[in-house]
């Protein structure tokens, strides 16, 4: 390690869709959040980390601020509201596609009560023209004082080192938190239900909303110890949900499990059979029992 070590903590915020989870992902150089185009994927904050010979970052990945509609939305929204005091630098993210709307401008108000430094990053760059990009970043001056602004493509990697590096420069001199080899605090179960949920968003496209979620059962090293067993249930608020993940015949189940059994393997480094199964909870996002059952507690922040 450097003799000048720094170190820190970042919330990434933004409205849902503008690429969060992909930065966490290129950052980290492995997949710990989950990818969709589907607004709000994210619902917990994931903790990705970043280890250099001369700095440690810890990333917080909100939720994508949104309006809620039932207790869900609620817990999302304030765990993302709650990151902006618990850190010491704050990357502002907007997709370069979309025009200033009213979430950020809701973000913006929340922003005007942090005093830590708070990063513009304008991502997706490689989906618009250059000449877009000052326009963009012209208006979003006017909305608040930003440290610095930074145009990145997370996708494609396009000035994420640089913005790492500037990053880097913000920091105060720490401790390494975490060891160099860490890459998130969460623990394999919670990671390898979000790896499954993945595959049944991407795969269900627009028929299933984000009315699922994941439950690990349990996972257990088979006898001839090259093999972990994993069992999981896909929780649906409606029947007719429930029939979609299935699909006919099992085929969009079947997927769903060998899809997402290609990435435990790689987070677990070891072979997996994947044992998945589907139930109906009506309106489980609206119970609070339910929600911590699924890892959506409040208490946890």
């Amino acid at each position: 390690m450097s003799e000048s070590f720094k170190s820190g903590f970042i919330a990434i915020v933004g409205r849902p869709n503008v690429g969060k989870s992909t930065f966490m992902n290129r950052v980290i150089g492995q997949k710990i959040a989950i990818m969709s185009d589907k607004a709000q994927t994210t619902r917990n904050k994931i903790q990705g980390v970043y280890t250099s010979d001369d700095a440690q970052l810890v990333f917080i990945d909100t939720p994508g601020i949104h309006k809620p509609k039932h207790k869900l939305g609620n817990f999302m929204v304030n765990t993302a509201t709650q990151s902006l005091n618990e850190v010491d630098l704050v990357l502002f993210m907007i997709n370069a596609k979309e025009g200033f709307g009213r979430g950020d401008e809701f973000i913006i108000n929340l922003l005007e009560k942090v005093n830590q430094p708070v990063y513009l990053v304008i991502n997706k760059i490689d989906e618009v023209h250059p000449d877009e990009l000052l326009p963009i970043i012209e208006e979003y001056r006017t909305k608040y004082d930003f440290k610095e602004v930074v145009p990145i493509s997370a996708l494609q990697g396009n000035n994420v080192d640089h913005l790492l590096q500037t990053m880097v420069n913000e920091m105060s001199e720490g401790p390494q938190y975490y060891p160099e080899d860490h890459i998130t605090d969460h623990p394999e179960r919670f990671v390898i239900s979000e790896l499954i949920r993945e595959k049944a968003l991407h795969l269900t496209r627009e028929e299933v909303p984000h009315s699922i979620a994941v439950a690990i059962d349990s996972i257990e090293p088979r006898e001839d110890k090259n093999t972990v067993y994993v069992q999981a249930t896909i929780v649906t608020e409606r029947s007719s949900q429930k029939g979609i993940i299935i699909g006919k015949q099992g085929k969009m189940l079947k997927e769903i499990g060998q899809r997402a059994r290609e990435d435990i393997e790689t987070l677990l480094g070891t072979k997996i059979y994947l044992d998945l199964w589907v139930k109906v909870q009506k309106d489980w996002r609206n119970r609070e029992g339910q929600l911590t059952d699924f890892g959506y507690s409040e208490d946890e922040y």
